[in-house]
């Protein structure tokens, strides 16, 4: 399977604390490495190019074994706000004083419905 990866700036890429390869998304969450790739695939998880290496995921993307709750349904909204994988990440990595914090600690918090929101509100 092909994917389709994009390749992030150094800007956004500082905005990212800690970063996982896919094979380390796959062992957290307990799967094959196919099903981590068709996460991304399917814009359940987050996944761009570092450098020349195999995508990366931010490791705030998961909680335990799971997928952080509410980021699924976030990314699907940015995506039809018509924003591209790196687009998405530095929206929600960036602080926003009326939140406060960034849209993914908003999203930690228990707050991924008024980040929903917030990320609706773009596509208009």
């Amino acid at each position: 399977m092909t994917l389709s990866v994009a390749q992030i700036d150094r800007e956004t890429d500082q905005l990212v604390d800690e970063w996982l390869t896919l094979p380390e998304v796959a062992q957290r969450l307990g799967l094959p490495l196919g099903r981590a790739k068709q996460l991304l695939k399917d814009h359940k998880l987050l996944g761009v190019r570092r450098g020349s290496g195999g995508p990366q995921v931010p490791a705030v993307f998961l909680e335990g074994k799971d997928v952080m709750k509410g980021l699924p349904g976030t990314l699907t909204v940015l995506q039809d706000a018509g924003y591209d994988d790196v687009e998405a990440l530095r929206w929600l990595f960036t602080p926003d004083d009326s939140l406060p914090g960034s849209p993914v600690q908003a999203i930690q918090a228990g707050r991924h419905t008024e980040v929903k929101r917030r990320a609706q509100a773009l596509g208009f």
